[in-house]
């Protein structure tokens, strides 16, 4: 669901704002994205002491294809 909330909002997500969303403790949604960032489908860019998470395309793809299986649900 954490890539779904980071496709629906199109803007650099922050983890702890990501983490609340999903209804994760945030330690839980970093290992997450970092095994997402393994399998490239976020990246992360940090700005300052600000890192941001943002959607790969092939991040883009996978988001849709799970939200469509969702809706059929």
């Amino acid at each position: 669901m954490m890539l779904v909330a980071l496709r629906n909002n199109n803007k650099n997500r922050y983890g702890s704002v990501l983490a609340k969303e999903v209804d994760c403790t945030y330690s839980h949604a970093v290992k997450i994205l970092q095994e997402m960032q393994d399998s490239k489908l976020v990246d992360f860019e940090k700005q300052g002491r600000i890192k941001t998470i943002s959607l790969t395309d092939n991040g883009h793809k996978v988001a849709e294809h799970i939200e469509k299986i969702r809706d059929l649900l």
